[in-house]
């Protein structure tokens, strides 16, 4: 039998295994850690493949790297101590006098720095309404636009963006387009397929899995992109390194990547069905459900399930509906997403004012239990 090659294989094996890695000393089917900070140079004086400085790359960083790279179809990967720094590195990228057209729903970290400092840095930005073609064909025939920011499906109602419409509309007008694909991840979604030029992730969702890792990745569709070259340059002196340690355990959750998912968005799809008919609940946020405004969309890009993240408006306000999360047993009262446990939160108290989120949304990230101790804890918690 011929011995396949890491192209033939299935992404989920590719996962699993960590793209095959062994030790070549000792056979160890478990990737190691580097943990230096500095590496010799070659005999030569020349300098090992790897660099000689931890900020410039390290072999446990490059292993989680060239994983989502080969995950997401890409050409090459760069890490990030954070998602947020993952996130932000395009926007330290642009250059003074840069516009960019930035969906006015996603990650509330990203709304908050633009706010803070994109003027400062002499780059505008104008919000076009999330999944809507018609708006962001508005701002880039008003403004010539050097990159388009988009996260599908967006933080915290999860609106869908056809990925292909909008990366083919921003290309004809001589744009780039980033997806912050967090929430599908490559199980669900691989927006390079359908024309991204650069894909991100806040590793510490997902991608790890255990809510144990601070960590963000970014992937380009072309390595040699002038963009990307900038992106390359700030990583390298402004210096927000993914740590070893973290690297080390985000290739660990990344072997149970496909696993994960696909349990968490099956136990999503249960919840937001059940959710959908609960008194107790003014509206449920969820592309799975055929009610939603998205559903249609996702259905085109998004493979083996909906993602494990939704969202549900409470009747009443601020006070109803934290008085919900209270009574949360199962579930636990926490920011952040994408681990094994399900988190339950009030969004809007973990947001800043730049933000619309309504002030009766509860954020729900759906972990791996057994479904039906999550419906009762929700059912306990609505009061029905």
């Amino acid at each position: 039998m011929t011995k396949k090659s890491a192209g033939d294989l299935a992404p989920s094996t590719l996962a699993a295994q960590a793209l095959g890695w062994t030790d070549e000393v000792t056979g160890a089917v478990t990737p190691s850690i580097s943990v230096s900070t500095t590496f010799t140079r070659n005999s030569d004086y020349s300098a090992r493949e790897n660099g000689t400085y931890l900020r410039d790359h390290g072999p446990t960083q490059k292993h989680a790297e060239s994983l989502i790279c080969e995950l997401e179809g890409g050409q090459d990967a760069f890490s990030f101590g954070s998602g947020l720094a993952a996130c932000t590195a395009a926007f330290h990228a642009l250059e003074k006098g840069d516009h960019v057209a930035v969906s006015a729903v996603i990650y509330h970290g990203v709304l908050s720095w633009l706010a803070h400092f994109a003027e400062q840095r002499g780059i505008h930005y104008t919000l076009f309404d999330p999944g809507s073609l018609d708006s962001l064909a508005d701002v880039l025939e008003a403004t010539p636009t050097r990159l388009v920011w988009l996260e599908t499906p967006a933080n915290p109602t999860w609106a869908v963006t056809d990925i292909r419409a909008a990366c083919d509309l921003s290309h004809k007008y001589g744009a780039l387009v980033a997806v912050d694909s967090t929430v599908a991840t490559p199980v669900l979604t691989r927006p390079i397929e359908f024309g991204a030029d650069l894909v991100c992730h806040a590793a510490t969702k997902y991608l790890n899995g255990h809510s144990d890792v601070l960590g963000g990745l970014l992937v380009t569709a072309d390595s040699s992109s002038p963009l990307w070259e900038r992106i390359r340059l700030h990583r390298l002196y402004a210096g927000p390194m993914l740590g070893s340690l973290d690297a080390y355990l985000l290739v660990r959750g990344m072997r149970t990547l496909y696993l994960r998912v696909k349990k968490q968005s099956e136990n999503a799809l249960q919840i937001a069905r059940f959710l959908e008919q609960h008194p107790g609940v003014e509206r449920v946020h969820y592309p799975g459900l055929e009610s939603d405004p998205g559903h249609e969309v996702a259905r085109r890009q998004m493979q083996d399930g909906f993602g494990g993240m939704l969202s549900i408006l409470i009747p009443g306000g601020r006070e109803e509906a934290i008085a919900v999360v209270k009574r949360a047993a199962v579930f636990k009262m926490a920011t952040s997403l994408g681990g094994v446990e399900s988190l339950i939160e009030h969004r809007k108290t973990s947001e800043t004012d730049v933000t619309n989120t309504p002030q009766n949304l509860l954020r729900i990230s759906v972990g791996i239990e057994f479904v039906d101790d999550l419906i009762d804890d929700l059912n306990q918690m609505l009061r029905f």
